[in-house]
């Protein structure tokens, strides 16, 4: 009985909680807030003596909230302004989604005055149907002018306006092939290139990976990368991979010797007390334990090791004003290293992962030029970096 009355009590503060919000938005102008919180606690048991407060605060909600959106059309109407169009279009479609959102409970019975309440839905059809196609035809001659502009920025709201045009009337007019001219018009165009102002030969294969753009997959809505110039397009940016200084090590090799030791275990050897006598059981036997011995290895190991060190900037240009936007650092390292070891005395005595070492002899070093282009994918990876996080438009 107690546990029943705990939830009684408790369901009385929710709705008396809920009721009270709906009350509050409603008194706040939020009118479709309180409708929507109205129609929740009517979805179940609408007809119930408790739910009664939604059904007024639903009826009273609906009636401003219709007043004052046809009072907004109106007004907007009368201001005959273009740019109103959209306002007045999403104000007929908010008319009718609220309808929607109220006929499936109706009718809502108001048991004290012995009525339905009352929710004068409107046909606003028609008026949808001609704001949407008035909104149409100012979207589609407002984005054509837009495209005879030069500035992308602008080019780029046709695009945004015409994409909106599309999702609210699919098919209207050349409106797709115009998107794809606002999406050619209002892109970036980067030209990406390298130039070499150190006194060594830059790979081909280390440039062609660098300008390989298809793998950065940085490539965006507004902004294409070009390693290769392409005609018809005029380039908008350039980008410059500037190598400024490359340093390589000489060829060394590192030699080192020490020494190994390891206890394993050779055979059993009778257990002996303190006074050197054997130890036997209960038994009479002899208690036999693991003998050790210590094996010893001396190794020799050689380092192979060779150092390159990359040093760029990337230059970002504007080539409309051929004017240096900023510079970003650019450097990578790559280290070969190459150990290989030889042995006297027992090799056990190193640890397992040392062993294969002994299966190795001595191999070329890696050419100058290939050492260079082993830091590419480094200098990939940093470059990536320094391109996402510094677009060239703010």
């Amino acid at each position: 009985m107690k546990r029943i009355t705990t939830l009684f009590l408790l369901l009385i503060f929710v709705y008396s909680c809920g009721v009270k919000q709906t009350q509050s938005m409603l008194s706040d102008g939020d009118y479709d807030g309180a409708i929507a919180r109205a129609v929740e606690g009517l979805r179940t048991n609408k007809n119930a003596k408790g739910k009664q407060d939604y059904v007024y605060l639903l009826e009273e909600a609906f009636a401003k909230a219709k007043d004052r959106d046809l009072r907004t059309i109106d007004a907007l109407a009368k201001d005959a302004n273009p740019s109103n169009l959209e306002k007045i279009y999403n104000t007929y479609l908010q008319l009718n989604n609220r309808q929607e959102k109220i006929r499936p409970l109706l009718p809502l019975r108001l048991l004290k005055e012995g009525r339905d309440a009352i929710f004068p839905f409107g046909d606003y059809s028609s008026e949808t149907v001609s704001s949407k196609n008035a909104l149409s035809k100012y979207l589609y001659d407002n984005s054509k002018l837009l495209l005879k502009t030069s500035d992308k920025m602008t080019i780029r709201r046709a695009y945004d306006d015409l994409a909106y045009l599309d999702n609210i009337n699919p098919g209207y007019k050349d409106v797709k092939q115009l998107m794809d001219e606002a999406q050619f018009k209002g892109t970036d165009f980067v030209n990406v290139y390298t130039k070499n102002e150190t006194n060594m030969i830059i790979p081909q294969r280390l440039q062609n990976d660098l300008l390989d753009f298809s793998t950065f997959g940085l490539n965006d809505k507004w902004t294409v990368y070009h390693s290769n110039r392409q005609k018809g397009i005029t380039y908008d940016y350039g980008m410059i991979v500037n190598f400024r200084q490359i340093n390589i090590s000489p060829e060394q090799v590192k030699e080192k010797e020490f020494v190994k030791e390891k206890q394993v275990k050779d055979g059993t050897k009778p257990l002996l007390d303190a006074n050197g006598n054997q130890v036997k059981d209960e038994r009479g036997n002899v208690i036999m334990v693991d003998n050790f011995k210590t094996i010893r290895a001396n190794i020799y190991e050689f380092r192979q090791f060779k150092a390159c060190q990359v040093t760029a900037k990337v230059d970002y240009i504007d080539f409309k004003s051929n004017q240096l936007i900023e510079t970003f650092p650019l450097a990578s390292e790559f280290n070969f290293e190459y150990i290989y070891a030889n042995y006297n005395g027992n090799k056990l005595a190193c640890d397992n992962d040392y062993l294969p070492y002994f299966e190795r002899r001595a191999v070329p070093f890696p050419s100058n030029e290939q050492m260079v282009y082993d830091t590419g994918e480094d200098l990939k990876a940093k470059l990536k970096n320094i391109i996402t996080r510094n677009k060239f438009r703010r």
